[in-house]
């Protein structure tokens, strides 16, 4: 109620932000029957009593209510919970709102890019590791083929083991790759 007219605000606990303050606390303890305390028991249970607690808007207190407006068949305005989007009810601005959710979106956006980095330097790790290890098996495959080629010109000429052996071996490394 703003003084120009009344705006019925439907299902505001639920909303962001709103928090009444405290009116009242109590406990009250529980004036069991016989049967129900049995029955308590038996389940277990021990009822002590009910801590009420009872939470007030004072009066003149100015609200932000981000919603969707409708009318009701009467013609009455409600602020209501849209199928979409946010649903704030908050005593603070709504100048005061925004500034907080720019806050929340500069976090998320700095979050998103170390994380974007932590994930390029995984595949970038990924990659070099990948190239590393080809350029190994390739050069311990030349290996083996100069060590066969320098056994074949020997003098003790064992090349038909040589060659089974760079054949075994390329095998294996076609195998792998």
């Amino acid at each position: 109620d703003d003084g120009s007219d009344r705006v019925h605000v439907v299902g505001a606990r639920g909303a962001t932000g709103f928090a009444l303050p405290v009116g009242s606390e109590a406990f009250e303890e529980s004036g069991r029957s016989l049967v129900r305390g049995t029955l308590d028991y038996l389940q277990g249970l021990k009822m002590l009593g009910v801590k009420r607690i009872e939470r007030v808007l004072p009066v003149g207190t100015s609200l932000t209510v981000v919603g969707e407006a409708a009318k009701d068949d009467v013609g009455t305005i409600r602020i209501q919970r849209p199928h979409k989007g946010p649903f704030y009810v908050s005593p603070k601005t709504i100048d005061q709102l925004i500034a907080n959710l720019g806050k929340w979106a500069r976090w998320y956006k700095y979050a998103s890019m170390g994380l974007t980095v932590f994930g390029a330097y995984l595949i970038a790790k990924h990659a070099i590791r990948f190239i590393l290890e080809r350029r190994r098996r390739s050069e311990l495959q030349r290996r083996v083929l100069a060590a066969a080629a320098a056994k074949k010109s020997g003098p003790n000429n064992d090349g038909k083991f040589i060659a089974q052996l760079y054949l075994c071996l390329h095998r294996l490394f076609q195998y792998l790759l």
